[in-house]
């Protein structure tokens, strides 16, 4: 398992090589579709009682450093 991020893991062998908190089986993805429909993050909190405040931090800053890479759009042949 490696740390891509603090408190951010990235393992083949775990939910299938998505990025996880501490190596759970939460992923950054579930967590910021949580908070993409409205919930709180005390709501988060509550269904998933091995998390704390900081690692859903962690995954809003996770999302919002890849969000500072340049993507460039290439032209697929059809």
């Amino acid at each position: 398992m490696e740390y891509i991020a603090e408190r951010i893991t990235l393992s083949p062998d775990l939910c299938n090589g998505k990025p996880t908190i501490r190596g759970l089986r939460i992923t950054v993805k579930t967590i910021l579709e949580f908070l993409s429909v409205g919930e709180s993050i005390d709501e988060i909190l509550m269904q998933y009682p091995d998390l704390v405040k900081e690692d859903i931090d962690a995954c809003l800053k996770f999302a919002s450093d890849l969000m500072d890479r340049n993507y460039v759009i290439k032209e697929v042949a059809a």
